[in-house]
């Protein structure tokens, strides 16, 4: 049975069963203390919180999850996956127990042929927390034998958020594999044998505090008791394909028999490469989900998650043999094709998902060279110390600063003779986890409060937005916060959250930037500096009360700020035009990957390969100016999702809708699903000048441009910088690129001569130096302080220069200072026969450096260290002095 037809059957199973279906939620959590959704009942927590009512009393869903908790463990076992399916049903204070488990157990044993899974009754196990003998009767009932309901403890069946809150006893079914997995005795046995296929979560107590999984207080029970339930879908697969683990499974294997195929090699023969398959497989995977949901590589957060994940997979891709080549690209499609009967947005958005993985592919090949330069250079020089062990730091920054794996790095140092302070490594990662723990710890204080917003959701119901046709409105004043907390009334000069039956205030989203103006009741005037929507269908307006005092049920009048909002809106409808233009540039790969649309001034950001040719963002400006002269008619409208993807409106890449969507279209040339505010028509734009685009990251761009007056304001002021220039340089405007060009290149040589003039008198100095160099101990030292404005470049030659005009036998010490702008730079050069005397160039550099309130090091030979106090180089060169004479002492 596939992944897909398994995933079909248990959500037709409790639709049947009065449960609505819901379709699974990004997988970017809505929730503040979570990156990524990690169970499948997230998406559910505000309502196990009641912090929102529920829209219904049953539900299920397939839900994706991505956990990287074990990260390091993908690939070593066949348990250990970061990204996998959920199938799940929750009840919200309905059914409990006395449904929950027959619901589980007809499903598992009703045979295929039935619309079942087709278990036979007598694999099958149930576990139950210690005390729950109300479940344990129930599995009875079932059909579960007395000797096949095992009982276990709080760490194996219990289970709470982590918080306070809802919480309560488990009762999980295990599928018994056969002898040949393990030994007899059920569950608590052997769990490679009995493999877990479904867990039930009963929410019947409201915990108070939770200081561990098994540490937590009970306050009581709570009023509407509720259920929790979760499948791996994957588990299940491997059980019903009659395969041995997750990795056999239709929806994995592809991958992984596709990564064989491309290195070369096979699957089953050498563990080592076997635990490579399996972790490309795995990644690319996830890489995949989590790009189609909208999360780009980058070094925080979920992006860096993402980076992880793909560059553990192309890494290992090398490890097979992959080398320099790039076979991310032909995985990515196999992933898309393999997934896509579950998830279809896959295939829609297949290419903006390989523009994404394929730049940090590339991105990544490039830091793996860079990564051994200088893992060349660390090497190198723990071979000249007489160590065979690379220390440390050294991998812990090539893996920290440079994204250099540390398994490359052993294999690496394996190949040169060395080996690695893997302990100490370890030590090193284990404090920056704590770090990242503790800063965790830190946010998780329970869930955001927007209990406050459903309460009122649920008493006023959802708010109307009148903005697209209304510019003012009169309103019932629902809703009043101050910090947080809800209040009757607040007078002037109070910070507060106004909350209205109805408003024509747009809440920021899609890019778009909130409204802002003032609410006026018969008393106050409260003016309005932000709109947000922190729970669907709430509108909260956020100011400070100018005068009077507000209070809630007043009738209010709420008006927008006109020339504001028009402004924002000529943003909005220019960022889609641009949109298009792109992509009728570069092709349906150029998707966009944010936006934000401020009044008179957007930006865009949009994947793409590479940087794009000057010449590429004159066409697009060109392009969309000419649909403003056209003056083409902009109309929205709400259809259904599917509809709108079979006109080919473009969805925004990673953004999440509804079952109806609205369109937004610019004639016949632009055609969008969006929420925001535009205008009447494109010739109501105006004008629209990019200003050019930059990267932000690996495979994403980003354009800046102004819209309407601001654009003008802009042309209108290089109209007038190029006729000045004109003047200055008595010059057509036509010959100002040639003209500039030729002084410049003019400057370029003379600074070229300049400098090379201040080189050679810089270094004319170098004999006279020599001969004036002062005996310590039998070494011949110099310091010496240089003109000011010598660059670094010169102290250095300089330094140089010196210590070559002594005897090759003679041990020697120069060290040089200057201030080449206004921070002082020093630079010390030791001989071979002053090295072999103790004296090394890096502690030198670091004591003068001291000395300038700055730092520095480098090699024994030579080194550079500068400071902040140019006043103090004397100092320096004396702190310098004294450390050669201790030294020699």
């Amino acid at each position: 049975m596939e992944s897909a037809e398994i995933a079909r059957r248990f959500l037709r199973f409790f639709e049947e069963r009065g449960h609505t279906v819901v379709p699974s939620a990004s997988l970017i959590a809505e929730d503040p203390t979570l990156l990524l959704v990690n169970a499948g009942m997230v998406p559910f927590k505000p309502y196990f919180l009641g912090q929102q009512k529920p829209p219904y009393k049953r539900a299920a869903s397939a839900q994706k999850v991505v956990r990287t908790l074990d990260i390091d463990e993908v690939g070593k076992t066949t348990r250990h996956a970061s990204f996998f399916q959920m199938l799940g049903n929750f009840s919200f204070g309905d059914y409990f127990k006395e449904q929950a488990i027959p619901f589980a157990w007809e499903l598992l044993t009703r045979p295929e042929s039935e619309g079942g899974f087709g278990f036979p009754e007598d694999r099958l196990w149930a576990t139950v927390y210690l005390d729950d003998d109300e479940a344990a009767d129930i599995w009875r009932k079932a059909g579960v034998p007395q000797e096949r309901i095992q009982r276990r403890d709080l760490a194996d069946n219990y289970w709470h958020m982590g918080v306070p809150g809802p919480g309560g006893p488990c009762s999980e079914i295990y599928y018994d594999r056969g002898p040949e997995y393990g030994r007899e005795g059920g569950p608590i046995a052997d769990e490679n044998r009995y493999l877990e296929v479904w867990n039930n979560v009963f929410m019947q107590y409201q915990l108070s505090a939770v200081r561990t999984k098994i540490d937590f207080d009970i306050a009581g029970e709570l009023p509407a008791k509720s259920v929790d339930t979760g499948m791996g879908l994957e588990r299940m697969a491997a059980i019903l394909q009659g395969v041995d683990n997750i990795y056999e499974i239709d929806t994995t294997y592809k991958i992984l028999d596709r990564a064989a195929d491309l290195t070369k090699t096979r699957y089953g023969r050498d563990e080592r490469a076997d635990v490579s398959l399996r972790v490309v497989a795995d990644h690319v995977r996830t890489g995949v989900m989590l790009v189609a949901d909208g999360v780009l590589p980058s070094n925080e957060g979920r992006g860096y998650v993402l980076r992880r994940i793909l560059r553990r997979a192309i890494r290992n891709l090398r490890l097979l043999g992959a080398g320099e080549e790039r076979y991310m690209h032909e995985l990515t499609a196999v992933t898309v094709e393999v997934m896509g009967e579950q998830y279809a947005e896959l295939k829609a958005d297949a290419p903006q998902i390989h523009g994404v993985i394929d730049a940090e592919e590339a991105s990544f090949l490039g830091t793996l060279r860079t990564g051994t330069a200088i893992f060349d250079v660390a090497a190198e020089e723990t071979k000249r110390k007489g160590r065979a062990t690379l220390a440390a730091d050294q991998a812990f920054q090539l893996h920290d600063t440079y994204g250099f794996p540390i398994d490359l790095t052993l294999e690496m140092a394996s190949e040169q003779g060395l080996q690695v302070d893997e302990e100490g490594f370890r030590r090193l990662m284990k404090e920056q986890r704590d770090r990242a723990k503790a800063d965790a710890a830190a946010k998780k204080t329970g869930n955001a409060d927007i209990s406050i917003f459903g309460t009122l959701l649920e008493k006023t119901g959802k708010v109307e937005f009148l903005g697209y046709d209304h510019v003012t409105a009169e309103a019932e004043v629902v809703g009043l916060l101050v910090d947080g907390v809800s209040v009757p009334a607040a007078g002037a000069g109070t910070s507060v959250e106004v909350v209205l039956g109805r408003t024509p205030f747009y809440a920021e989203g899609g890019g778009q930037l909130s409204d802002q103006g003032v609410i006026r009741t018969g008393e106050a005037e409260v003016e309005i500096v932000d709109v947000q929507s922190p729970v669907s269908g709430v509108v909260v307006h956020r100011g400070k009360v100018r005068s009077g005092e507000i209070r809630v049920g007043d009738q209010a009048q709420a008006e927008i700020d006109v020339e504001r909002r028009r402004a924002i809106s000529r943003s909005h409808t220019a960022t889609h035009l641009v949109h298009r233009g792109f992509r009728n540039a570069l092709g349906e790969t150029a998707a966009q990957a944010g936006s934000e649309n401020s009044p008179g001034r957007f930006r865009f950001d949009f994947t793409a390969a590479g940087a794009v040719p000057p010449s590429v963002l004159r066409d697009v400006e060109d392009e969309v100016n000419a649909v403003l002269i056209n003056d083409l008619r902009v109309n929205a409208f709400h259809t259904s999702q599917a509809e709108a993807r079979a006109m080919g409106a473009l969805a925004l890449f990673g953004e999440k809708y509804g079952d109806t969507v609205r369109i937004v279209e610019v004639g016949e040339y632009s055609r969008e699903l969006c929420g925001g505010t535009h205008v009447a028509s494109s010739g109501q734009l105006g004008l629209v000048k990019v200003l050019g685009e930059a990267s932000i990251g690996a495979g994403v761009r980003r354009v800046e441009a102004l819209v309407g007056l601001d654009a003008f304001r802009f042309l209108a002021r290089e109209s007038v910088l190029v006729a000045q220039l004109s003047e200055q340089l008595k010059a057509r405007r036509e010959e100002l690129p040639e003209r500039i060009e030729g002084i410049v290149s003019r400057l370029r040589s003379a600074e070229k001569e300049l400098g090379a003039l201040r080189s050679a008198q810089v270094l004319a100095g170098a004999g006279q130096m020599a001969e004036s160099a002062r005996d310590l101990r039998g070494v011949s030292v110099v310091t010496h302080r240089a003109p000011d404005g010598t660059s670094p470049d010169d102290l250095r030659r300089l330094a140089l220069d010196v210590r070559g005009r002594f005897p090759g036998d003679r041990a020697a010490v120069v060290v040089v200072a200057g201030v080449p702008a206004d921070r002082p730079v020093v630079v010390a050069a030791v001989s071979e026969a002053g090295r072999g005397r103790g004296l090394k160039a890096g502690r030198l550099v670091g004591v003068a450096a001291k000395a300038l309130g700055g730092g520095g090091g480098g090699k024994d030979d030579v080194a550079q260290g500068g400071g902040v106090r140019p006043e103090a180089i004397g100092e320096a060169l004396a702190a310098v002095e004294q450390a050669i004479e201790q030294t020699l002492t």
